[in-house]
């Protein structure tokens, strides 16, 4: 079971599949889980409270995967965001480097100067600035296309199908996967409604190079979150998500409960609803408490409608031989279908 793409030649990984960064769950079982089933696991940064904790994360995650082979790889996510006060992004990033990481998925806004730092710093005891790699997310081609100029390695493709924030343009993978491969010159992977091997196949028939999943890994053994949250993805559909922040300009996909659906009953007033009477209702610690008491209906929480698509909780190795053992029958099949191929 290999599927042979420049994602895999590039990062040295068994599996062309790689965790998105999720906040609360982009912890270190889940990352070294995926790294060990052979694809990129990811630490989300903004999780940790400092990049000193980032560091103690990194090193978790090392003495979770062990000292023998490991046929995958981690790396950290730094989600660069709106804020006032914003976090010490470049102290998270020197604080994952100075631990060795080498891969990194930035997403939002002004990547520049993160790249920059990636791609320039030299490490304590370092003797060369060693290669590193970068993986930007993005919702848009022509936001893809300023990426590429700042030189990124790959770039994620975000469709509209995805969970958290897919822009406010509506664009399904379909189209922005096929725009993609027409106008980029570097790898590209894809993002959002994937779930299984015919997803798979799909992002590798429309130019991707491999696949980045979040909600499909929230539902695995090794997810560091409630239970019941992990079943009430199995029991739920792709109808079972809504847009908020529509009207804020920051459109942001979350499942469908009491408190998303008050949001969205907020802002279809004809007055709208500002940020400040929302605040509490989407406040990310609730969305944390979600993960840990496991009731789906205490705050916000992110889901992409590739949950129509996932009916069991599998362990990450499982779930990715998996994938690609349902992907190569799939390619198989439709190479079959080729009259050079019947000749």
């Amino acid at each position: 079971m290999v599927l042979n793409t420049e994602l895999t030649r590039m990062l040295g990984i068994k599996h062309p599949i790689v965790q998105g960064g999720m906040q609360w769950v982009g912890l270190p079982a889940l990352a070294a889980a995926v790294a060990k089933a052979g694809g990129v696991g990811i630490l989300t940064a903004l999780t940790q409270p400092s990049p000193d904790a980032l560091r103690e994360a990194i090193r978790e995650t090392r003495q979770i995967i062990g000292d023998g082979p490991c046929p995958g790889k981690f790396g950290v996510n730094i989600t660069l965001l709106p804020s006032i006060t914003p976090p010490d992004y470049a102290g998270f990033v020197r604080a994952a480097m100075d631990e060795g990481v080498d891969i990194f998925e930035t997403a939002g806004n002004n990547p520049g100067p993160i790249i920059k730092l990636i791609k320039t710093y030299q490490a304590p005891g370092q003797s060369s600035i060693p290669r590193r790699y970068v993986i930007h997310k993005c919702v848009a081609v022509r936001h893809a296309l300023s990426a590429q100029k700042m030189g990124v390695d790959l770039l994620s493709i975000d469709g509209f199908e995805c969970a958290g924030h897919p822009g406010e343009e509506d664009i399904g993978g379909l189209v922005l996967l096929a725009r993609a491969a027409k106008e980029l010159k570097i790898p590209f992977i894809s993002s959002g409604g994937i779930a299984d091997g015919r997803g798979l196949a799909a992002s590798l028939a429309l130019g991707a190079q491999g696949c980045n999943m979040g909600t499909r890994f929230m539902c695995t053994v090794e997810a560091p979150i409630h239970q019941n949250i992990k079943e009430q993805i199995v029991a739920s559909s792709e109808r079972d998500t809504v847009h908020m922040f529509r009207t804020l300009k920051n459109t942001a996909r979350v499942f469908k409960n009491k408190v998303s659906s008050e949001v969205v009953r907020l802002e279809k007033r004809p007055e709208g609803a500002k940020f400040e009477e929302l605040r509490e209702l989407v406040a990310g610690a609730r969305g944390k408490l979600v993960y840990e008491n496991g009731d789906p209906e205490y705050g916000i929480w992110s889901a992409g409608i590739s949950m129509g698509l996932i009916d069991d909780i599998p362990t990450c190795k499982d779930l990715c031989d998996r994938m690609v053992a349902d992907a190569e029958k799939v390619i198989a099949d439709m190479a079959s279908m080729s009259s050079k191929a019947k000749l």
